[in-house]
Order: structure tokens, then C-alpha cells, then sequence
């Protein structure tokens, strides 16, 4: 059997928060059949399934992470001075028509 955490306990302050959603009947008595094996409601267990699989996105959007080829590879593009061409003046072109700086 596997042992439950709950990764919401390191929050302090009040659930005063709401969060609702509808799902599919299967896909609820699944989550509850799970949080009921875990031995935690259903609250608990879908928070805790939730706020893991946020971290792990907002983890994967803010890291970068290199294998050790790819590693010499980005930094010895770093420090190697740029090749000023027309491709570049035009990338940097559209970039500047594109995004909008605040």
C-alpha cells in the first residue's frame, strides 16, 4: 500500500478559498475510490494531486535543465561573438513588430 502525503499542509492561513469543477462520474469514483484507499476525503486528496502537478508545471516552465553535452554546447554559444547578418537584423525586426515590452 502506498502512503499518502499531503502536500498542503506546508500552507498556513485558512481554506477560504473555493474551487469548483464538474467532472464525469467514472473519473469522480475513481479519485474517491483512491482518497478512500489513502485514507483522506476527497477534498484532501484531490488539493494535495492538484498542487503537486502545479509545481511540477511551474517547475518545468522556470527551469532550465542541460545535459552535459547540451551544457558545453549553450555556453560556448554564449561566449562566442555574434555574427551580425541580415537574417539576424531581420529576425530581431519581427521580434520588435511582435512583442510588445512593459
Amino acid at each position: 500500500m502506498l502512503s499518502f502525503t499531503d502536500e498542503t499542509t506546508g500552507f498556513e492561513g485558512r481554506n477560504s478559498e473555493r474551487m469548483n469543477f464538474r467532472t464525469k462520474a467514472p473519473i469522480k469514483a475513481t479519485i474517491q475510490r483512491a482518497a478512500a484507499l489513502s485514507g483522506v476525503d476527497d477534498s484532501t486528496f484531490t488539493m494535495s494531486a492538484a498542487l503537486r502537478e502545479a509545481e511540477k508545471v511551474i517547475e518545468a516552465h522556470e527551469h532550465t535543465r542541460l545535459a552535459a553535452v547540451d551544457h558545453e554546447a549553450f555556453f560556448s554559444a554564449l561566449e562566442a561573438t555574434p555574427v551580425i547578418n541580415d537574417a539576424l537584423i531581420d529576425a530581431a525586426e519581427r521580434y520588435k513588430s511582435r512583442v510588445v515590452s512593459k
